[in-house]
């Protein structure tokens, strides 16, 4: 049987499961625009797969990465002969990555994390005071 989650582990993969998702946005914004010669090469949106994670034990959740998957749309095929990454037939194949659509994902997983920052600070803070009651 394992210990009880505290609340500071609770947060903590809280925070871990967010700067996965802050990565994983990061990379799609980085590869905004990017072109490739196929369709398979081309950079695709990518996103994290969060679980849920219930402790029995402390009856807290918290959440952790279950994997990252592709998601979004399809490369977008645009006819550029002059390009260097253009196939035979003058074709480039660009990420269909939606900027507006990951600047809100950053900015919610931006709150999100610091959301639970100041969970880990009023749980330091709450304990410290305890401490000072005891005194």
């Amino acid at each position: 049987m394992s210990n009880p989650l505290t609340i500071f582990q609770v947060a903590g993969q809280a925070m871990s499961a967010q700067l996965v998702r802050m990565n994983t946005t990061a990379s799609n914004l980085a590869n905004a625009g990017s072109v490739a010669s196929s369709a398979d090469a081309a950079y695709r949106t990518i996103k994290p797969v969060f679980r849920t994670q219930y402790d029995n034990a402390s009856g807290l959740a918290t959440v952790n990465v279950e994997q990252v998957v592709t998601a979004g749309q399809d490369p977008t095929k645009r006819y550029d002969p002059a390009s260097p990454m253009a196939d035979k037939d003058g074709n480039v194949w660009e990420s269909a990555v939606d900027e507006t659509r990951e600047m809100v994902d950053m900015m919610e997983t931006s709150r999100s994390y610091q959301n639970n920052v100041e969970v880990m600070q009023t749980a330091k803070s709450l304990i410290l005071d305890t401490l000072k009651m005891g005194r």
